[in-house]
């Protein structure tokens, strides 16, 4: 594979300025990122999926397929999934990297690398409300207007969300949000109690817990944000309204839908990249965020140095 982008995640920046998310840790050289779309430039004599030539979208996690988990389909929750990027193994930010065939999908022509490589923040956002059992016709609030939150927005309008209202505290965010065609409300300033699903994309202390309050009975939650402190809920008055809360780990079967919605139209990612690096400047991509709070994604080109 040759590497055309690179999308900068969150957890690459947590793992280049405090080397660790959680339980995985730091403890050697690593390379980093895990969205990412290139180009096919060899095969293997048993590939059949793909061919050299081909632009792809590519998936960064592979499952062991053996399994319990893995048989039953749920191949991101495998034991040994080496995932890109999560220690101890190596991301995409590379210029050229071998892949199982099974985790590359074809893009059509109309997509670019950038987009391929935003599939898989799309992905969460899929997911996130396959996990909160978005149906037609839903009212969906979405705590949190970073790229996972946007996108999560508009998967749950191409889902049929009936109105998707977008919070966060960042006017910037919340004008990118009003510009996609989303209600937006400052932290803090909504009381409305009428939505049927929340997703929630903040990670911020509170922003379950509140958002949980604003849910009408039978009401479904989705929690992507992990917040670095334990939650604390009201489960006592929350169980009255039968809530059902389901928390967000990656994702499964889902770059042929991204592509469909990204190719299609009916979901824009190309709007949420506000920045872009050649390789050489990738410690300025991943501290960007950090850097200029005016800033969504940005994005790597592995092939491009500075001129």
């Amino acid at each position: 594979m040759q590497i055309e982008a690179v999308g900068v995640c969150g957890s690459d920046t947590a793992y280049f300025t405090v080397g660790r998310i959680g339980d995985w840790i730091v403890d050697g050289p690593i390379i980093l990122g895990h969205e990412c779309a290139g180009k096919v430039i060899a095969v293997g004599s048993d590939v059949t999926q793909v061919a050299v030539g081909d632009r792809v979208a590519i998936e960064p996690g592979t499952p062991c397929r053996d399994c319990r988990d893995c048989m039953a389909g749920r191949y991101h929750l495998c034991p040994d999934l080496v995932f890109f990027a999560t220690p101890p193994y190596d991301g995409s930010l590379v210029q050229r990297m071998a892949i199982d065939e099974r985790q590359l999908f074809r893009m059509p022509d109309s997509m670019s690398y950038e987009e391929g490589a935003l599939c898989e923040p799309l992905s969460v956002g899929i997911w996130a409300c396959r996990r909160a059992g978005l149906e037609p016709g839903d009212r969906v609030l979405v705590t949190g207007a970073g790229p996972v939150g946007l996108l999560a927005a508009q998967a749950a309008r191409a889902f049929g969300a009936n109105s998707v209202t977008v919070t966060d505290i960042a006017d910037f965010r919340l004008d990118m949000a009003r510009e996609l065609g989303f209600d937006v409300e400052r932290v803090g300033e909504g009381t409305s109690r009428d939505f049927d699903v929340l997703l929630e994309c903040s990670g911020a202390p509170t922003a379950l817990a509140d958002g949980l309050w604003r849910l009408r009975t039978n009401g479904r939650a989705a929690m992507v944000g992990m917040p670095k402190q334990d939650v604390a809920l009201a489960l006592s008055r929350l169980n009255v309204n039968e809530l059902t809360i389901g928390l967000v780990n990656r994702y499964a079967h889902t770059w042929p839908i991204a592509i469909e919605l990204i190719s299609s139209g009916r979901v824009d990612v190309s709007s949420l990249v506000t920045h872009r690096f050649p390789l050489d400047e990738t410690a300025d991509a991943i501290m960007l965020a950090r850097n200029v709070p005016d800033s969504v994604k940005a994005i790597i080109a592995p092939q491009q140095r500075s001129a």
